[in-house]
C-alpha cells in the first residue's frame, strides 16, 4: 500500500512539473510588434490567446492590466487612451513574456483597394532623396500579404513593423507612402500606415459575409458559406477524412487512368489539337456536351541559363479538378473552379528540353477546362496542346467535392475574411481607398456596392464614421473621337455619389492617368491629394481639398451656364487663350456632341452648334476625357459630372459567378 502511494504521489509530481510545459504561451496577433503605432486619443486595446484560464498581464510604462483568458483560450484587455507620442515598450506576460519596444502613439491609416494602391514605390520614377525623413521621421509601415477565407480570420500574415528606410520605402505601396509623409510633414505625429490590398480585386473581395448577403446577386454564394460555417481549413480537413475512398471508388478510375496516359511514352497518334487556355473545352464538338475527364499534354523547354531551384507552372483557374504530371511525376491536385493551380518542380528533375507536361481535368457540370483568359495565362499555357477525352460521368449522380474554391480576385467576402476582418479590433484613425477598375463593368452596382463596403467596415470596427477617403478612377484608354457611353465615367459618378456618406473625402486623378497604362505612374500626386483630403475631412482644417465640382445648371437659349463649388481661389483655365475642353451637350432627342466651352464671370458658359435647345451637359464623361483645363487656383481638376439622368450603359448589370481569371 505504501509503495503504492509512493508511486502515486511521484506520478503526481512529475504531471505537476511537467504541466508548465504543456500550457499553451502567451500570443499577440501579428499587427502587434515592436515599431508599431498605436492609435492615439482611443483605449489601447490589446488581445491574443494563451493557455484558457492563463492569467495575462499587459504593462505598459506605468500603466498595468490583468486579465485571465477565457475557456477558448482567448484574452482582451483595455489601456487607457493616450496622446501622440513615445517611444514607450509594451511587456505582455504569462507563462512566456512578450516584449514590443519602439512603440509610437500616433494616427493610423488602412491603404485599402487593388492595384493602384499595391504599386510599390520602386516600381515608380519616385526616389526619395529626403535622408534626414528617412532617419528621423515617425512613419512607420505594415504590410499584410493577402489572405482569404469562407469565415473571419483571427490573425493576418506579415513580418511585423518597419521604420523608414529605402528599403522598406520601395517596398511599400506608393501611394500609401506619399500619403503618409504628407500627414506627418504637416501633423507632426507618428504615423502608421497598414497597406491592405491586393491587384485587380473587385470591391465584393473586400466584404463581409453579413454585407454581401443584402445583395441578391451575392446572396446565393455567400448563404451555403454562412449555413455551414466552416473554414478553408476546415471544409480541407473534412475532405481529407475522406478522400481515400471517394478517390478510389469515383474519381480516379477510367481508361485513361488504367492505361497511365500520364506518362511521357504514351502513344499520342489519335490525341487532338487544342488552344487549352480559355473556356475552348465548349468549343470543340466532342467536348461540349461532356462531362467528365480530359487529358491534357504539351511540352516545355527550360528557359536559358534558369538557375533556380524550382520551376513554377501556373495553370491558373481549371474547371472543376486537376491532377498534374511532369515527365510522369506527379506534380499537384486541386479541386475547385475558382482556385489557382500553381504548381513548382525541383529543376534538378527537368531535362533541358521536351519536358512532357499532362493535365488530367476532371468537369462535374457546365463548363470545363483551363477558364483563365489567354491574357492572363503563363507562357505554358499558350499556344495548341494535344488533348483526349476519357471518363464521362453523370454530373447528377456524381458525388461532388465540397472544398475551399476561390479566387481572391472576385470571389465574394473572401479577402476580407482572410485580410481584413482580423484587423478590425485595431483602433484606427481611417481608410484611404483606390479600387474600382475591377467593377466597371458594373458601375451602376457600384453605386449600392462601395457605399455598403464603407459601413460594413466602419461597423465591424466599431469606431462611429471613421474618415473613408478614396482615389476617383484615373483617365485611361483612348480618347473617344465622339462622344459616347463610358463605363470608366458611370464608375466614378458611383464614386462621386459616395461622397453623400458622413466623413467621406474623394481625390480626383482625372488628369494624372496614362491612356495605355491602367496603372500610371504619378503616385506622389495621388498620395498628395489624398493627403489634402485628409487634412479637410479627418483633421477638420480649413483648406480647399477638391478641385471644382458641379454645383447647377441654368439653361439660357442656346447656352447652358454653370455654376461650381469649391473654387477656391477662383476658377482657372490652363489653355493660353481659355478655352475648356471635355464639355458635351444633347438635346431632347439625347445624343451628345462635343460643346464649346469657357469661363465667364465665375462660372462655366457652354454652347453647342449642333444643339439649339440645350437640356444636359456632361464633362470629363470618358475612359479618357484626354487633356482638360479646367481647375481651381489651388491647382485641383474639376470633377466629372453629368447632368442628366439617362439610362447608364452598366444599368442592369450585376454580379454573375463566373471564370474572373
Amino acid at each position: 500500500m505504501r509503495l503504492h502511494t509512493y508511486r502515486l504521489a511521484i506520478l503526481l509530481l512529475v504531471l505537476f512539473l511537467a504541466a508548465p510545459l504543456c500550457r499553451a504561451e502567451v500570443r499577440l496577433p501579428k499587427i502587434f510588434g515592436s515599431n508599431m503605432v498605436l492609435q492615439r486619443d482611443l483605449p489601447l486595446h490589446f488581445w491574443g490567446w494563451a493557455s484558457p484560464g492563463e492569467e495575462v498581464k499587459v504593462v505598459m510604462g506605468v500603466r498595468t492590466v490583468s486579465v485571465k483568458s477565457n475557456a477558448q483560450g482567448k484574452w482582451s484587455c483595455v489601456l487607457p487612451a493616450l496622446q501622440a507620442g513615445g517611444p514607450y515598450e509594451v511587456v505582455v506576460s504569462g507563462t512566456n513574456r512578450i516584449e514590443l519596444k519602439n512603440i509610437l502613439i500616433g494616427d493610423v491609416w488602412v491603404c485599402g483597394g487593388q492595384s493602384n494602391m499595391q504599386w510599390r514605390l520602386d516600381q515608380t520614377p519616385y526616389e526619395e532623396m529626403d535622408s534626414v525623413l528617412l532617419k528621423h521621421a515617425n512613419i512607420r509601415l505594415f504590410t499584410v500579404p493577402f489572405d482569404m477565407d469562407y469565415q473571419p480570420r483571427e490573425d493576418v500574415k506579415g513580418n511585423g513593423w518597419q521604420t523608414l528606410s529605402l528599403q522598406t520605402i520601395h517596398e511599400f505601396s506608393a501611394v500609401g507612402y506619399h500619403f503618409g509623409k504628407y500627414l506627418y510633414e504637416h501633423l507632426d505625429i507618428p504615423i502608421g500606415l497598414v497597406s491592405d490590398n491586393l491587384g485587380a480585386t473587385a470591391a465584393e473581395a473586400w466584404m463581409s459575409n453579413e454585407a454581401l448577403l443584402q445583395f441578391p446577386e451575392f446572396a446565393s454564394l455567400i448563404q451555403p458559406v454562412v449555413k455551414h460555417g466552416k473554414s478553408f481549413d476546415a471544409l480541407t480537413a473534412d475532405f481529407e477524412k475522406n478522400k481515400a475512398a471517394w478517390f478510389k471508388k469515383y474519381y480516379f478510375k477510367s481508361v485513361g487512368v488504367k492505361e497511365a496516359w500520364l506518362k511521357p511514352e504514351t502513344d499520342v497518334a489519335d490525341w487532338k489539337l487544342i488552344n487549352a487556355s480559355g473556356n475552348t473545352w465548349e468549343n470543340e464538338p466532342d467536348l461540349k456536351d461532356h462531362d467528365g475527364e480530359v487529358w491534357f499534354r504539351t511540352t516545355f523547354d527550360l528557359p536559358e541559363n534558369y538557375h533556380d531551384e524550382n520551376f513554377n507552372i501556373a495553370l491558373s483557374q481549371i474547371d472543376d479538378y486537376d491532377m498534374a504530371w511532369v515527365n510522369g511525376v506527379k506534380i499537384g491536385e486541386t479541386y475547385g473552379k475558382h482556385n489557382h493551380r500553381n504548381y513548382s518542380v525541383p529543376t534538378r528533375s527537368l531535362k533541358p528540353e521536351g519536358n512532357v507536361l499532362v493535365v488530367r481535368v476532371f468537369d462535374v457540370g457546365g463548363i470545363g477546362g483551363f477558364t483563365t483568359s489567354p491574357f492572363w495565362g503563363s507562357k505554358i499555357l499558350l499556344g495548341s496542346w494535344l488533348y483526349k477525352k476519357g471518363e464521362a460521368i453523370d454530373p447528377a449522380k456524381f458525388p461532388k467535392v465540397e472544398m475551399p474554391n476561390a479566387t481572391p480576385f472576385s470571389s465574394p467576402g473572401v479577402l476580407y475574411n482572410g485580410s481584413i476582418a482580423p484587423l478590425t479590433s485595431f483602433p484606427i484613425k481611417g481608410v484611404i481607398w483606390y479600387q474600382g477598375e475591377s467593377n466597371v463593368d458594373r458601375a451602376y452596382e457600384y453605386r449600392e456596392l462601395f457605399p455598403a463596403l464603407i459601413r460594413d467596415w466602419r461597423k465591424h470596427w466599431n469606431q462611429g464614421d471613421f474618415p473613408f477617403l478614396f482615389v476617383q478612377l484615373a483617365n485611361y484608354m483612348d480618347e473617344s473621337k465622339e462622344p459616347g457611353e463610358s463605363h470608366w465615367a458611370e464608375l466614378r459618378e458611383a464614386q462621386t455619389l459616395t461622397l453623400s456618406l458622413p466623413n467621406t473625402g474623394m481625390a480626383s486623378a482625372i488628369d494624372i492617368g496614362e491612356a495605355q497604362d491602367i496603372h500610371p505612374l504619378n503616385k506622389l500626386e495621388v498620395g498628395k491629394r489624398l493627403g489634402l483630403v485628409a487634412m479637410k475631412v479627418a483633421y477638420g482644417k480649413n483648406v480647399v481639398a477638391s478641385g471644382p465640382s458641379f454645383k447647377s445648371m441654368r439653361v439660357d437659349g442656346v447656352r447652358l451656364i454653370i455654376s461650381y463649388d469649391n473654387v477656391g481661389g477662383g476658377l482657372v483655365s490652363k489653355d493660353k487663350y481659355g478655352y475648356l475642353r471635355g464639355f458635351q451637350v444633347a438635346g431632347a432627342d439625347k445624343k451628345f456632341y462635343w460643346a464649346q466651352a469657357r469661363m465667364v464671370d465665375g462660372k462655366v458658359e457652354v454652347v453647342c452648334d449642333k444643339v439649339k435647345q440645350p437640356i444636359a451637359v456632361r464633362y470629363a464623361w470618358d475612359n479618357n476625357p484626354g487633356p482638360l483645363d479646367l481647375y481651381n487656383a489651388e491647382g485641383l481638376p474639376a470633377v466629372p459630372f453629368r447632368t442628366d439622368t439617362f439610362k447608364g450603359s452598366t444599368e442592369g448589370q450585376v454580379f454573375v459567378e463566373g471564370p474572373r481569371f
